[in-house]
């Protein structure tokens, strides 16, 4: 069985949160590492729900006028973490849609802090071997560009697993259907509403 958890806020229809729309009026934030299925759930997610698909890594791209490998080759790391940082506190400021961020996002303290007050955070969780295999299928990732990049995912997993575990809910993705992670994820929403 998949391993799930949520950690709901106690929340009922009279507060005033409820008023501002579908989730308090917060955005559905997906996060976890690269391989773990955010646009393709999160596309469907937002389809299900009504809400809009927002892409924060296109979302960089287009702010900088820039593909990702670009932005490190010729910033590095740092300045492209920089840009990451605002551009999802500007879309968090958009209200509910469904927001897929990059893999390193959530690890930025300032947009944890920014997720936790307008979002509710999602962590896409899978195995090294399911990461692996979808990762290989787009060979365009900077921090994968490695003489050993599984070595590299074990290491992100090790560094990341336990901040994203930090999440409102946690949702393996596994080797099945998207739309039954989509499924799971609905249920797993209903208390947040």
């Amino acid at each position: 069985m998949p391993s799930e958890t949520t950690h709901a806020p106690a929340n009922d229809a009279t507060s005033p949160d409820a008023a501002t729309g579908p989730f308090g009026g917060k955005a559905i934030v997906l996060v976890g590492l690269m391989g773990a299925g955010k646009t393709t759930v999160g596309r469907r997610l937002a389809n299900r729900l009504g809400l809009p698909f927002v892409d924060a890594d296109s979302e960089v791209e287009a702010a900088a006028g820039q593909t990702i490998p670009e932005i490190f080759e010729t910033h590095g790391e740092p300045a492209f973490r920089d840009g990451e940082r605002k551009v999802i506190a500007r879309l968090l400021s958009n209200g509910p849609q469904v927001l897929a961020t990059g893999g390193g996002a959530f690890m930025d303290p300032e947009t944890r802090a920014s997720v936790r007050a307008l979002g509710i955070s999602v962590w896409l969780k899978a195995d090294l071997d399911v990461l692996m295999r979808r990762v290989g299928k787009r060979p365009t990732r900077p921090l994968l560009k490695a003489d050993n990049p599984r070595a590299v995912m074990e290491k992100l997993m090790q560094e990341r697993n336990p901040v994203y575990a930090e999440a409102d809910i946690a949702l393996e993705t596994g080797d099945g259907p998207h739309e039954d992670v989509v499924d799971r994820l609905v249920t797993l929403l209903e208390p947040f509403k």
